[in-house]
């Protein structure tokens, strides 16, 4: 049986936690600095679309963020980074975190999502190739590894190139 992760937005007191989350989570402090300078971006950051999975003592072990970004013309968001503390990897945590932020977006009237990320992973959130709907970056990544969600069926996919909060730097 597997674990039943507990998700919230992050506080203001969870901000030292999820920093070591993706600092133990990824090779480089990257991914770490990026959230932080996110968080610091007031064209970025988005209140409540920050999201923790906790174990049952309240510690959070896995983040999601999305961020403010647009398919062309159109308002969308960013999931990037997500990550976990490598002792709860294949655990759900980060699906649930994931799940979480997904669904507070769709909360919030938010429309679209974009993730550059692992093509195996992101399908089972309801994510497909970003280039079927025409959507492009302006750097090279592999096809695959480009995808979109319309949180809204009554708001299709936009066409047109990502453009990323300043923080990303493309």
């Amino acid at each position: 049986m597997g674990i039943t992760w507990n998700t919230r937005a992050e506080t203001g007191a969870d901000i030292p936690a999820v920093r070591d989350i993706n600092l133990a989570a990824f090779p480089t402090p990257a991914e770490a600095d990026l959230v932080d300078a996110l968080r610091a971006d007031p064209a970025a950051w988005i209140e409540g679309l920050s999201l923790v999975a906790t174990d049952d003592t309240d510690r959070p072990v896995g983040h999601a963020l999305l961020t403010r970004c647009h398919i062309g013309g159109a308002p969308a968001l960013c999931l990037a980074p997500c990550a976990v503390r490598p002792e709860q990897q294949r655990t759900g945590a980060g699906s649930a975190a994931v799940r979480a932020a997904l669904s507070a977006a769709q909360r919030l009237g938010e429309h679209h999502v974009v993730v550059l990320g692992h093509p195996a992973y992101y399908p089972r959130f309801g994510f497909t190739r970003a280039s079927d709907s025409g959507i492009r970056l302006t750097i090279d990544v592999p096809d695959e590894a480009l995808m979109a969600l319309t949180l809204d069926a009554g708001h299709p996919l936009p066409s047109g190139t990502v453009r990323y909060a300043a923080p990303f730097g493309i």
